[in-house]
């Protein structure tokens, strides 16, 4: 079992920055790669952005991209989302998740940490 625990949210005004970290304990030696996803009540969840544990590969979403920056300090088994220039629309709360293998599902989340913005 994994457990992931996120922090970092808040409220800040439309431009500034945050940043989320997301720890990882239990078996984290079976980690591929963990990712942000958010999901604002009444819509689907979206993908935020992904990094690999060993190589340190990301991804991002369109709608983030040049914005957030996703890291990762492998020996606190720590995983960072750098937000930055935020808009109101980046508003949700926002979860970390853990796959084990690369053609894997995102089976183990966080509990998710709110993240406001004001215009």
């Amino acid at each position: 079992q994994v457990q992931l625990v996120e922090s970092g949210g808040g409220l800040v005004q439309a431009g500034g920055s945050l940043r989320l970290s997301c720890t990882a304990s239990g078996r984290t030696f079976s980690s591929y790669a963990m990712a942000w996803f958010r999901r604002v009540p009444g819509k689907e969840r979206e993908f935020v952005a992904t990094i690999t544990w060993s190589g340190g590969n990301t991804h991002y979403a369109d709608s983030v991209k040049g914005r957030f920056t996703i890291s990762r300090d492998n020996a606190k088994n720590t995983v960072y989302l750098q937000m930055n220039s935020l808009k109101p629309e980046d508003t949700a709360v926002y979860y970390c998740a853990l796959k084990a293998s690369p053609g894997g599902l995102y089976t183990y989340w966080g509990q998710g940490t709110q993240v406001t913005i004001s215009s």
